[in-house]
């Protein structure tokens, strides 16, 4: 009889990283609110908003995951026993942690990340460091249309969680390297929905390999499943 695989975010380490992380990311909103001149100056403007709010104004703005959404991710990997991992949208690495922490409940794998912002690439790899999980999950730095390139086949699940208007085409990048059965998980949903309109119709067509749906969890998260190409 299989004897069930512990939870190891319930480890001192890992458990101790996320509590301090997410303590510190509910001061987020008062990071936003400074900005918010920025971001309204650009709308008159007509900019669009990744023009106005680059990575270097976000820099020490955590935009986590919530605890809730976190073990949605871990018990999503676990569930489908994914041992290759994409993740684009890395910040601060909480989402990554919980990614990592079920790859590792699943016997092993790898979790790639992506973050195109200096100071929080350093410390996201020190936080995955401190929750002892360097070795299951890396972060590369960078724009992620060119980090996320060579990524190992078949990748089992994708976490799309950074720039809205890169969600797409990254999307189409990974495409080929994913296998039957992936599952995407793309979050923010309802927040940005003008700007993902593209990205939700190319996987609500049922004519590019996606069944999809939006969860009605926090604001938005669309979760999709992967047949394989149908084109051609």
């Amino acid at each position: 009889m299989l004897q069930p695989q512990p939870c190891s975010l319930a480890t001192a380490a890992i458990d101790a990283t996320l509590t301090r992380l997410h303590a510190s990311a509910r001061g987020d909103w008062k990071k936003f609110l400074a900005i918010t001149p920025r971001y309204l100056a650009g709308r008159l403007l007509g900019r669009p908003m990744h023009e106005t709010i680059t990575p270097a104004v976000t820099h020490d703005i955590y935009m986590p995951v919530s605890p809730e959404k976190g073990r949605f991710l871990y018990i999503t990997t676990r569930a489908i026993r994914a041992r290759t991992i994409v993740e684009f949208g890395t910040s601060f690495a909480i989402s990554t942690i919980y990614l990592a922490a079920a790859v590792r409940d699943n016997g092993g794998g790898r979790v790639i990340g992506s973050e195109i912002e200096p100071s929080k690439h350093a410390r996201a790899v020190a936080n995955l460091a401190a929750a002892g999980l360097a070795d299951v999950a890396e972060v590369r730095l960078g724009d992620a249309m060119q980090t996320l390139r060579d990524v190992p086949a078949p990748v089992d699940l994708v976490f799309l969680d950074g720039w809205k208007m890169l969600y797409l085409p990254l999307l189409k990048q990974l495409e080929p390297a994913l296998r039957p059965g992936a599952i995407l998980l793309a979050d923010n949903i309802r927040s940005f929905s003008s700007s993902l309109q593209e990205f939700l119709g190319y996987l609500h067509s049922g004519t590019n390999g996606w069944h999809s749906v939006t969860l009605g969890f926090g604001d938005g998260l669309e979760y999709a499943v992967y047949e394989g190409s149908i084109r051609g």
